[in-house]
């Protein structure tokens, strides 16, 4: 009894620093999603990624902006042969230098193309980065709720059985019943430390990925509220899936990029009009370097690049480019499945868990009834000490179920949500600030214009070679044949 008093202490110990050890914040679930969406390191990380990814656009529509630059030389000539008049000479010059290129046959148009779409293709990955954050955020906060119901449950348990094993040790004294009995209710009450301490290391367990994911301990949180948006049938989850999932999304854009740079591979076979102008001048020797303002002279001109013969360079771009472009229309067929499949089973989970919450609510129902019924009739000698036993364990049993099943249902949504594309944070708390990813990309992309940008840019794509389709886009959604196979076998209400 000593060393079990022991035990029970150390657990008390533990359950006592485990709760007195996290802060009271972020009591609510909107609360918890707001301070993941401000701090979260992942999603931090992605935003900064997208922002240097919105740098591209400023290097892509840097083609169609002069280049200028300063050239500053000097040599020094020392001539050792016997025939030499003056064996020492040296020289100098300085010169600036202006480039335009007026039209590169569809480079420039189409590497904006592409920049563009890649950008897009990274805001709908950030999207999917958020909404992965904001799953396990929920995953978290449902966790450390149900870990807490289970604490409570195994707590409960604890005492009843304490309780339990005084009753029958007093029966024994009295002679009413027998040492076995004891012995049963001594290792019930065993089994139920063991049962608290396990449930203590998992709730701290929990704790630990909230903190990771939230930013900060849980502290006593409230119920889980009702998730905003969840479909109430498996066809409206599918069909929003298919036009708002982000991996869809990315991979169209990625798809668009892919295109775009096959047409600008095919414009390395066009011509190029470049105009240069030079301005500077040379002096024969150092002593006289102000001498160069004396015969300095102005160069412009133009420059018509035509590539005729490039090794099978040229080819080699464009078939690889084909080649990714390929890929990418696959990714795309790839994705539209890998959204299916989320959403199909996300739902299931919904619609199982939904069903073993409602069952298991009808088992603790039951299983409290029987639980009373039996203690009772153990008073009067109608049952013995392990109905009473067992009957308890099935309540607790009971008990526990159920809380896994609230979480379970509850997680289950969150996951349809993000595999539909909305779990974004204002998605689920209105009144959070959105993180607007676009309002970087506008700062940035006219960094450096000059008032003849669009003129250029326009001109670029002149008769430059179309963007054409790696595939018939007609053919890329789910064939309706499959999609009607999983709509008629996914799970109903």
């Amino acid at each position: 009894m000593l060393k079990r008093s022991r035990a029970l202490a150390s657990v008390a110990v533990i359950a006592v620093i485990g709760g007195a050890g996290a802060p009271a914040w972020a009591e609510t679930l909107q609360e918890a999603i707001a301070l993941a969406y401000r701090t979260n390191p992942s999603l931090l990380a992605q935003r900064a990624n997208q922002r240097a990814l919105d740098e591209s656009i400023v290097q892509a529509r840097a083609g169609l902006r002069p280049t200028l630059n300063v050239t500053i030389s000097g040599d020094y000539t020392r001539d050792y042969s016997d025939t030499a008049f003056d064996p020492d000479s040296d020289g100098a010059s300085a010169s600036i230098g202006l480039s335009q290129t007026l039209w590169s046959g569809g480079r420039i148009g189409h590497g904006i193309t592409a920049a563009e779409a890649e950008i897009l293709a990274g805001r709908e990955n950030l999207r999917a980065i958020e909404q992965s954050v904001l799953a396990s955020v929920i995953q978290a906060y449902a966790d450390v709720i149900r870990d807490m119901e289970v604490l409570r449950i195994r707590q409960a348990n604890l005492a009843v059985l304490q309780r339990q094993l005084e009753e029958s040790s007093a029966r024994f004294e009295v002679g009413e019943i027998t040492r076995t009995d004891v012995a049963q209710s001594e290792a019930r009450l065993a089994q139920s430390e063991a049962d608290l301490a396990n449930a203590q290391a998992q709730l701290s367990t929990s704790r630990a990925v909230y903190a990771a994911v939230v930013g900060q301990a849980p502290g006593d949180l409230a119920p889980m509220p009702v998730l905003p948006g969840v479909p109430a049938d498996f066809d409206s989850a599918l069909d929003v899936a298919l036009v708002e999932n982000p991996g869809i999304r990315a991979a169209a854009w990625t798809l668009a990029a892919a295109e775009a740079n096959v047409a600008a591979a095919r414009a390395e076979y066009m011509p190029s009009v470049r105009a240069t102008a030079s301005y500077g001048g040379a002096s024969n020797d150092f002593d006289r370097f102000g001498d160069i303002a004396d015969n300095t002279r102005l160069t412009a001109g133009a420059t018509l690049s035509i590539p005729l013969f490039t090794g099978g360079l040229n080819a080699s771009r464009v078939a690889a480019a084909l080649e990714r472009a390929n890929a990418a229309q696959i990714n795309v067929e790839g994705e539209r499945r890998g959204a299916l499949q989320d959403v199909s089973s996300a739902y299931a989970q919904a619609i199982s868990a939904r069903a073993s919450l409602q069952a298991g609510q009808e088992a603790v129902r039951a299983a409290g009834v029987a639980a009373e019924g039996v203690r009772q009739e153990a008073q009067v000698g109608l049952r013995t000490t392990l109905d009473v036993l067992n009957q308890e364990l099935e309540l607790r049993s009971a008990e526990v179920t159920l809380a896994s099943a609230r979480r379970n249902e509850y997680v289950a949504q969150a996951n349809l949500l993000a595999a539909m594309g909305r779990l974004e944070g204002p998605d689920l708390d209105p009144t959070l600030e959105r993180y607007d990813p676009a309002a970087n990309y506008q700062r940035v992309r006219n960094r450096g214009a000059l008032p003849w940008d669009g003129v250029l840019e326009t001109l670029d794509r002149v008769a430059a070679p179309p963007v054409t389709p790696a595939a018939d886009q007609a053919d890329a959604p789910i064939d309706a044949q499959l999609k009607s196979e999983v709509v008629r076998t996914a799970p109903r209400d």
